[in-house]
């Protein structure tokens, strides 16, 4: 029997949505700015994958992300985070570092301002090592 293949659950012009055989999310931005609208959808698409699967763990690939704008920001950590963990039962993100110093920045800032759900992030340089972790944590 071949082995399990991922599979796509979403794409836009932000990034896509990935199905992975070992039970987690994963999730890739593209380069470039963002659209708001397009970045809502994307997370939004995010969390119901989660709900859909029963799944806790995401691997958030940022290495060719742009930084998080203000208001992207203020929406993931006043509403997406919270929603996420209370309602889909995100637990555990894996996030590949950005190579953009100011969206590693930005990503600090969302994990600082998150910290008291019951969430846990750990940043990653490397892919393999962010899936043995997930692959440590599941639920």
């Amino acid at each position: 029997m071949p082995p399990a293949t991922r599979s796509l659950y979403f794409e836009n012009t932000i990034g896509r949505l990935w199905e992975e055989p070992e039970g987690y999310l994963r999730l890739e931005y593209k380069p470039g700015p963002r659209e708001l609208v397009q970045f809502r959808a994307l997370l939004t698409h995010a969390a119901q994958a989660l709900s859909r699967h029963g799944w806790a763990n995401m691997l958030v690939d940022q290495r060719q992300m742009a930084p998080f704008t203000p208001v992207e920001q203020a929406w993931m950590t006043g509403e997406w985070l919270p929603k996420a963990v209370h309602e889909h039962g995100y637990r555990h993100g894996a996030v590949l570092v950005a190579h953009n110093v100011f969206a590693r920045l930005a990503m600090t800032q969302l994990v600082f301002g998150t910290r008291d759900l019951p969430h846990t992030y750990r940043t990653f340089e490397n892919e393999a090592e962010a899936v043995a972790w997930l692959g440590s944590v599941k639920s």
